[in-house]
């Protein structure tokens, strides 16, 4: 039984699609790859109970649509799985009709946290097989091609777990709710060669030194609660891998690869007593000095001393959600922090010699033009002190599933319901300020990268070469970014 994990090509005036493990899908002028960790779990797993595999990722391949169709059509793949979001679901129909067309024998299978959340939806609008619920579809791709591989035609769905979406008798049904209840740490270590793990070595903002890689501890994040973040779909519960696992693939990365950067994909980095031991584990084996380690952090769950480990053990890139800000509007999207504290706690990490990148988002639909430019300024002001390094803002999108989704279809906040509009590239909630005023905010924020003492502080920064090249990848971002969010567009 032959499996491909595949992303066909989705050609766009727009750019190149950042799709793959994302929480927040963007077309980007600037061609960004992330490297899809859960699907590369699901190659290494099945490859490791003997199925075969293909790493088929048109989009990082650069294939066009034609070249992919026709890859597929001469091809022995049995099984395909295809990972969707909300802009791209319809294109995603459309693809997998074709497909059926090409190759009628061939089960389809559709994952992500857009069909988690409207599983029905795909199921009748495509000849999709199968839809995969919930963030561990890893385990139950596996769970499904042994089900299909054991059954030889007569799948016995009794034998599938929980969260598996599927056609019988002309009807669709289901397993159940998905059920977080696997073991992370009983998944083998990713297989790069399989998963083709160059294609994301380069061409990726984040990496101050090359080639980069991703690591993923915990799936997703420990306080899952953000009423607009699409993953609360995917993991309602949070599941860590242990240290010793992570420091473990991590000396693989260093020693096989020769990789440089490594950028960790959970939600929110393990902290306590976790934490603590991976640093050491990092300065104990020595990987402190071989090696730079990014990932996404919540404020104010680190005092200036769990900084300063983590500096000591190889941290430099530390992405935290800054969101708004306005207390009001942190309050009614359930962060849980005080800007004061989120401010403070950007400081502690700047002084303990990490690199700070802070997200902020325009678009809430309580927001007025006052509010709207107290971000403005707290996002700039927090860039040309130093205390961020780095930051982005994008449009605020009400992803289905999400409780902010619910809450525009129960106020009629949703400017349209054309899954397409939800790409970032214009606002689809109604807001006071006006659709154009909120892509205004955003590029303004950008544009600090002109501000001369912003710039000073960069350039005075520069302490090697490949300081000047990141500085100069940066530069390109930015450009890239404002292109993203013309207002024209």
């Amino acid at each position: 039984m032959k499996i491909s994990i595949a992303y066909p090509p989705l050609e766009n005036e727009k750019g190149t699609p950042l799709l793959g493990q994302n929480r927040q899908f963007q077309w980007f002028n600037s061609p960004t790859y992330i490297y899809p960790m859960v699907p590369a779990y699901a190659a290494t797993l099945l490859q490791s109970k003997g199925f075969s595999v293909t790493w088929d990722d048109g989009i990082a391949e650069e294939k066009t649509e034609k070249e992919f169709s026709r890859y597929v059509k001469n091809s022995d793949i049995d099984l395909m799985m295809i990972e969707s979001k909300t802009p791209v679901i319809e294109r995603h129909w459309e693809i997998i009709k074709k497909y059926k067309r090409l190759k009628p024998d061939m089960v389809i299978v559709l994952v992500g946290d857009h069909v988690t959340a409207f599983p029905d939806e795909s199921m009748e609008s495509c000849p999709v097989d199968f839809v995969l619920t919930g963030g561990n579809y890893d385990f139950l791709l596996l769970n499904l091609c042994e089900n299909l591989k054991e059954s030889q035609g007569a799948l016995d769905t009794g034998k599938l777990e929980p969260g598996i979406y599927y056609r019988e008798g002309g009807k669709i049904k289901n397993t159940g709710p998905f059920v977080l209840n696997q073991d992370l740490n009983s998944l083998p270590m990713i297989d790069r060669d399989l998963t083709k793990w160059y294609l994301y070595s380069e061409k990726n903002g984040n990496y101050r030194k090359l080639p980069g890689t991703y690591t993923m501890a915990a799936r997703d994040c420990w306080h899952h609660k953000c009423t607009f973040c699409s993953w609360t779909t995917l993991y309602p519960k949070y599941l860590v891998r242990s240290p010793e696992k992570l420091l473990d693939e991590i000396g693989v990365l260093i020693e096989r690869y020769g990789v440089k950067e490594i950028m960790d994909d959970s939600g929110a980095f393990p902290v306590g007593k976790w934490l603590h031991t991976f640093c050491k584990g990092m300065i104990e084996r020595g990987y402190h000095k071989k090696v730079i380690l990014d990932c996404n952090m919540r404020f104010c769950a680190l005092t200036y001393e769990e900084y300063q480990l983590m500096r000591k053990a190889g941290f430099r890139f530390v992405l935290f959600g800054l969101e708004s800000a306005n207390q009001k509007t942190l309050d009614r999207i359930a962060k849980a922090e005080k800007i004061e504290d989120m401010v403070e706690s950007c400081k502690l990490a700047k002084k303990a010699g990490l690199s700070p990148h802070i997200t902020i988002m325009f678009g809430y639909p309580w927001e007025n033009e006052a509010q709207v430019r107290k971000t403005v300024r707290l996002g700039r002001m927090l860039l040309i002190k130093g205390w961020a390094h780095t930051l982005q803002a994008t449009v605020l999108i009400p992803y289905p599933g999400t409780p902010l989704y619910e809450e525009c279809k129960k106020n009629g906040w949703l400017l349209t319901e054309r899954y397409e509009d939800f790409d970032q590239r214009m606002p689809v909630m109604k807001t006071p300020v006006g659709s154009e005023r909120i892509k205004e905010a955003v590029q303004s924020v950008y544009k600090v990268a002109f501000n001369p003492e912003f710039l000073f502080r960069r350039v005075v920064g520069i302490r090697s070469w490949s300081d000047i090249r990141f500085f100069a990848r940066a530069a390109k971002q930015v450009m890239g970014h404002l292109l993203d969010f013309q207002s024209n567009k």
